[in-house]
């Protein structure tokens, strides 16, 4: 290993104190650089040649959170010895890797959020669980936003909510019908439960706020109890509700809004799912695409 190198590990193990598997990978990261370099002095490379290496690494099949990682590392690197070994320059400066390929969000089919949200409630707790399903899927909510809603945040006879989101921000959401009639069941049966003093609008059997992670595991049971067969987790929810709503409207604007999105290139994941349902609309519908 190169000795610039090695100093900059023993820099990583003994003055930031990281892992010794933290500084392994830091270690492999920067070896593939000595190797790709081939015995080229680590100060005399430039830009050309680092992207240069990303592009072979690239061409080998690496993909762009590897690459992003290996690139990470080899800017710290250059970092430190520019600052404490007299390196000229820091040749990744500036650079960048290959985007990676945006992963499409998991979304339940509609006769799946139906079949969901269809069954009856057998007791108080099954009660305040439908009215929270109705409501990840009727307005699109996160998880931290369901259960940091308060009593306060809710306009029934209105149909809407007041979400706080990232950044503290504050949006207008819509509640449906059934959203309404299952919250309005819950919250008839809330003080059974709740604490007096709790605002928050979904309480656990003692009382308090519900958890994220109690929420998580009340939908994968509630989704067992119904028979869906798949490994359903709050966010699906909130992916539906926009596919389902941009599947029907086409207004992405509409639903950025309401998915309380700051950019509107964070919703527009959002059409190609619906562009691969139209595709399956195509395959099965244009006498051209079908396969015999």
């Amino acid at each position: 290993m190169n000795e610039s190198i090695e100093r900059y590990l023993t820099h990583l193990a003994a003055e930031r104190r990281l892992s010794l598997h933290t500084v392994d990978n830091y270690k492999r990261d920067l070896a593939v650089l000595v190797d790709l370099a081939k015995g080229q002095e680590m100060q005399g490379l430039d830009s050309q040649h680092i992207r240069h290496f990303i592009a072979r690494l690239h061409s080998q099949g690496l993909s762009a959170k590897s690459l992003a990682r290996k690139l990470s590392a080899w800017r710290s690197f250059y970092r430190f010895a520019c600052k404490r070994l007299g390196f000229p320059r820091n040749p990744c400066t500036d650079l960048r890797p290959p985007k990676s390929r945006r992963a499409l969000p998991e979304v339940l089919s509609p006769d799946n959020c139906a079949q969901l949200l269809d069954c009856k409630p057998e007791d108080i707790l099954e009660i305040r669980d439908l009215a929270m399903f109705e409501l990840f899927y009727s307005s699109g909510l996160r998880l931290a936003e369901l259960v940091g809603m308060n009593l306060a945040a809710l306009d029934l006879p209105g149909g809407e909510a007041t979400v706080t989101g990232k950044g503290s921000k504050t949006r207008l959401v819509p509640v449906g019908e059934k959203a309404r009639e299952a919250l309005t069941a819950w919250l008839t049966v809330r003080p059974d439960i709740s604490k007096p003093d709790e605002k928050a609008v979904f309480t656990n059997r003692n009382g308090g706020r519900l958890t994220a992670r109690q929420v998580a595991l009340r939908l994968n049971r509630w989704a067992g109890k119904v028979g869906l067969d798949v490994n359903v987790h709050p966010h699906m929810l909130r992916h539906s509700f926009a596919t389902h709503v941009l599947q029907s409207s086409g207004d992405l604007r509409a639903v950025q809004e309401m998915l309380g999105h700051a950019n509107i290139s964070t919703t527009q994941v959002y059409t190609h799912l619906d562009f691969q349902h139209l595709a399956k609309v195509y395959d099965t519908a244009h006498p051209r695409a079908k396969r015999k």
